[in-house]
C-alpha cells in the first residue's frame, strides 16, 4: 500500500546504505551453541518491517519476525552463546537481536565487520523510527500487516475472497451478502476491477472502524454536528475529563497536537479524526501521564518504598530443569527490578557458580551475573540495586566472591555507610542512586565498624538456620541438607565487608525484633510464613515493616516457577516481594501494574493510610476495538467480554464482568456500568482483563491491562491492551467512561 511506498522512500532519500544492504540481503550464521552454528540467509522484506530468512539448502522452510518485535541489538559477545564460541569468531562480527517479551534471543555472526555494522545500525535505525511513529502511522503500518496477510497471491490487489477471509482474520463476523455490498456498493470500486488496492483498501478499513461510540460523544459537544469549536473541546475537557486548570490552553495544545486538517487548525477547532486521535493517544489513556516520570518523594528511608524485586533471576524457565542464563538479570533489569537474586555454590576451578542447587538447571559463573548487573543496572533506572545473594559457598570461594564484587563493580558497589557515621536509619533512594548494594550475611553488626570492635579474624560463623524455611518446602535432598544445617557455616570477611545497609538475619517473632533487631536487618520470608504471620499479626507485621525491609519469596513447591499473589504482601508493607520474572499471569501483572507509575524506576513510595479516602467508582466498558483473535481456526471468532479486578487490602478485593458479545471481536460495544467501592486507594491496583467466552469450558485469555488505582485519569479514555507476558497488542483497546466519587 502507498503508507509503505512513503515510509520506503523516506529512508531511501536519507541516503541509508545499511537500509539498502539489508534489503538485498546477507548470509549470515544462526548460532544456538558452540556446536550448532548454521548458515542463513537474512533478507528485509520491502514492507520494512519484516526479516525473512531461510536455510542455505533448497526446499527448507523459511521464517519471518517483525522488526517490531525486537527491542534491542546488542553488539558483540553480549551473550552467553556468542561468548562460548569467542575464540573462533571476533566480536566485530558478532551481534544478538534481543525480541520483546519472553521469546528467545537470536545470535547472529555475519561473514565481516562491515557487513555486521550494516545490520546492527539498520536494525536500530528502523527500531527508532517505529518508536517515533505517531498514532496514525502505527494505525497505517498496522493496516499495511493486514493487507498482506489478505493478499495471497501478492499482487498488491484483493479480490472478494480475500476481502472475505480478511474479515474472518480480523475477528469480523460479516455475513456474504452484507460483506460483498461493503465491497462493492459502498466503495464504489471505482475501477470495476472487482478488486481493492492501496487507497481504496484504506477507505474500506475505515469504512470498517468507524467508531460509532465516539460519534455519538463528538455529536453531543459539538456545537454543528461537523466539529468542535475550541469552546466544544474546552467544554468536554472540564466536564467529561475532569481537568480543572487552564483548559483553554490544553484545548489549544491538543488541537495542535492531533487535529490532521490545516483548515481546522485555522478555525481553532478539531474536526471528528482528530477527536478520535486525542481519544487513542497516551493523553486519552486511562494512564494519568503525570504519573509515569518521578513523581513521587525519594528522600524517605528505604523501608518506605515497595521495590520491584525478582527471585531466582538466574532462571528462564522451570526451578527443576530450566536454563540458567544471564539474560534472565539483564530481562529484569530492563523491566526497572531493583532486587535481583544470586543463588551461589562453588565451582570448579575455584570459580563460584549461580543455579537452582540441588536441581537440573544448568549453572553460569557467578563473574558473569556480576558483569551483567554492573553493566545494566542502571540502563532504565539510577536508584539503587540490590543484590540479594543466597550464599552455600565455602570460604575459599567466597572470597572469590567478594574480588569479583570489588573489581568488576568498582565504585559503583556500597562498600561503607555513606557519611562514614554510624547511621541510626536506612538512607533513600535518592541518596542511593547509581550504587549496588549486598543482602547477605554478616559478621557482626553495622556499629561494631564504628566503635572499634569489629572482628580481626579472616572469618567468622553464621547460623545457617534461617534457610530451613525454604529448605522444608523444597523438600529436595531434604536429609543430606538438614545434616549440613545443623553445622555452623563459616563466613569470609571480604564478602562479610561487601554487605552494609542489608544484613540478612533470620526471623523468629516481632516481639523479638521489636527489641533486638536493627534497622539495617533484613528478615525473608517464604510466601506460607508470611502468610501465617499477615494472618496471626497483621498489625504487627505492619509495624515491623514500617521500620525495616522484609523479603518475601514464592514456596519452594512451585516448581514451575509460578508466582504467587503480591498484593497481600504490599497490604502489610512488605517491600521485597520477590516473583519469578520469567513467568506471565497474574501476579506479574499486578508487579507490572504497580511498577509501572513513577517513571518505571522500580521504587514506589508507600501509601498513608491517614490520607486515604473511600472512593465509589463507576466505570462504564463501552466498546472494544480490534481484539486479538485467540483460536487459529480460520472461521472462529470470539465472544469477548470485560472483567474488572480490583486488588488490594481484603474488603476492596473485588470482580466484575460485562455481557460477552457473540461473534465480535472486531468492534464489540457494551454500554455496562460495573460499581466498585475502594476503602484503601493507596493500595489498589486494577487490571481490565478481556475474556472469550466459552459457555462448554474455560474462557480464553484475550488481552489485559493493570494500573494503580491512584494512576486512573477520569473521563473517556482508551485501555490499550497487553498480551499475557506484557507486551503490546496494537491496536487492541478498550473504551470506558470513569467515574470517582470521593476524591478530593
Amino acid at each position: 500500500p502507498c503508507f509503505l511506498l512513503h515510509f520506503l522512500t523516506f529512508l531511501f532519500r536519507q541516503g541509508d546504505d545499511n537500509i539498502q544492504s539489508m534489503l538485498v540481503g546477507t548470509v549470515m550464521r544462526k548460532i544456538k551453541s558452540r556446536t550448532w552454528k548454521k548458515q542463513r540467509y537474512f533478507k528485509l522484506q520491502d514492507d520494512c518491517m519484516t526479516i525473512w530468512y531461510k536455510s542455505k539448502k533448497a526446499g527448507n522452510a523459511t521464517s519471518t519476525f517483525s522488526v517490531s518485535d525486537v527491542e534491542a541489538v546488542r553488539e558483540g559477545h553480549q551473550s552467553e552463546v556468542l561468548l562460548s564460541i569467542a575464540d573462533e569468531f571476533p566480536p566485530e562480527r558478532c551481534f544478538t537481536l534481543v525480541f520483546r517479551s519472553r521469546r528467545g534471543n537470536l545470535d547472529l555472526v555475519a561473514e565481516s565487520a562491515e557487513e555486521a555494522q550494516s545490520w546492527i545500525r539498520g536494525m536500530r535505525k528502523l527500531i527508532e523510527n517505529l518508536e517515533n511513529m505517531g498514532e496514525r502511522e502505527k494505525l497505517d503500518q498496522w493496516i499495511g500487516d493486514w493487507f498482506r496477510k489478505a493478499d495471497k497471491n501478492n499482487d498488491g490487489r484483493m479480490n472478494f475472497r480475500e476481502v472475505r477471509d480478511l474479515l474472518k482474520m480480523m475477528n469480523v463476523d460479516m455475513n456474504e451478502h452484507h460483506a460483498h455490498r461493503l465491497f462493492t456498493v459502498r466503495m464504489a470500486d471505482k475501477s470495476q476491477s472487482g478488486t481493492l488496492e492501496d487507497d481504496e483498501f484504506v477507505l474500506f478499513y475505515k469504512m470498517l472502524t468507524q467508531r460509532e461510540d465516539v460519534l455519538r460523544v463528538f455529536q453531543e459537544y459539538s456545537g454543528d454536528g461537523q466539529k468542535l469549536s475550541q469552546n466544544d473541546l474546552e467544554d468536554f475537557l472540564r466536564e467529561e475529563q475532569l481537568e480543572g486548570s487552564d483548559t483553554q490552553q490544553h484545548a489549544k495544545q491538543l488541537i495542535e497536537r492531533y487535529e490532521p486538517s490545516d483548515t481546522a487548525k485555522l478555525l481553532n477547532a478539531m474536526t471528528f479524526d482528530g477527536f478520535l486521535m486525542y481519544l487513542g493517544s497516551t493523553e486519552g489513556s486511562i494512564f494519568n501521564p503525570r504519573r509515569r516520570g518521578v513523581y513521587q518523594d525519594m528522600s524517605q528511608p528505604l523501608c518506605h518504598y515497595f521495590i520491584s524485586s525478582s527471585h531466582n533471576t538466574y532462571l528462564m524457565e522451570d526451578q527443576l530443569r530450566g536454563q540458567s542464563s544471564v539474560e534472565g538479570y539483564i530481562r529484569a533489569l530492563n523491566r526497572g527490578c531493583r532486587c535481583v537474586e544470586v543463588d551461589c555454590w562453588d565451582g570448579a576451578n575455584g570459580e563460584p557458580i549461580v543455579y537452582h542447587g540441588h536441581t537440573l538447571t544448568s549453572k553460569i559463573l557467578f563473574k558473569d551475573v556480576v558483569s551483567a548487573v554492573g553493566k545494566y543496572a542502571f540502563k532504565v533506572s539510577e536508584y539503587p540495586v540490590i543484590l540479594s545473594i543466597e550464599n552455600h559457598c565455602g570460604v575459599e570461594q567466597q572470597r572469590v566472591m567478594a574480588q569479583h564484587l570489588n573489581h568488576i563493580l568498582g565504585d559503583k558497589l556500597l562498600k561503607s555507610t555513606l557519611d562514614g557515621k554510624a547511621p541510626i536509619r536506612l538512607p533513600s533512594p535518592e541518596d542511593l542512586k547509581g550504587k549496588i548494594l549486598v543482602k547477605a550475611k554478616k559478621i557482626g553488626g553495622l556499629e561494631e565498624s564504628f566503635n572499634g570492635t569489629a572482628e580481626d579474624s579472616l572469618t567468622g560463623e553464621f547460623s545457617d538456620e534461617d534457610e530451613m524455611a525454604e529448605i522444608e518446602e523444597d523438600n529436595l535432598h531434604r536429609e543430606s541438607v538438614l545434616r549440613r544445617v545443623k553445622s555452623k557455616q563459616r563466613l569470609s570477611k571480604e564478602l562479610s565487608d561487601c554487605v552494609v545497609y542489608c544484613k540478612s538475619v533470620h526471623f523468629s517473632s516481632f516481639k523479638h525484633s521489636r527489641i533486638h533487631s536493627k534497622f539495617y536487618e533484613v528478615a525473608s520470608f517464604t510466601e506460607s510464613k508470611a502468610r501465617k504471620q499477615l494472618r496471626e499479626a497483621g498489625a504487627e507485621f505492619v509495624h515491623h515493616n514500617s521500620r525495616q525491609l522484609t523479603r518475601v519469596y514464592p514456596s519452594g513447591f512451585r516448581t514451575d516457577s509460578s508466582n504467587f499473589n503480591p498484593q497481600e504482601m504490599w497490604n502489610v508493607g512488605c517491600q521485597i516481594v520477590a516473583l519469578n520474572f520469567q513467568t506471565a499471569g497474574e501476579g506479574m501483572d499486578l508487579n507490572d501494574g504497580l511498577f509501572s507509575q513513577n517513571g518505571h524506576c522500580g521504587y514506589v513510595l508507600k501509601p498513608s493510610f491517614m490520607l486515604s479516602l473511600d472512593n465509589a467508582v463507576f466505570l462504564k466498558v463501552i466498546s472494544g476495538q480490534q481484539l486479538p483473535k485467540v483460536n487459529i481456526k480460520e472461521d472462529s471468532i470470539v465472544d469477548p467480554l470485560v472483567r474488572v479486578e480490583i486488588h488490594g487490602v481484603p474488603m476492596d478485593n473485588a470482580k466484575q464482568e460485562t455481557r460477552y458479545i457473540e461473534n465480535n471481536g472486531f468492534n464489540p460495544v457494551w454500554y455496562d456500568t460495573l460499581r466498585f467501592t475502594i476503602h484503601a486507594p493507596g493500595l489498589a491496583v486494577v487490571r481490565f482483563v478481556v475474556e472469550d467466552y466459552d459457555k462448554t469450558s474455560k474462557n480464553d485469555f484475550v488481552g489485559q491491562y493493570t494500573l494503580p488505582f491512584s494512576c486512573m485519569q477520569q473521563g473517556y479514555r482508551h485501555i490499550h491492551l497487553l498480551s499475557r507476558d506484557g507486551t503490546v497488542i496494537p491496536p487492541s483497546s478498550l473504551f470506558v467512561h470513569i467515574r470517582i466519587a470521593g476524591l478530593e
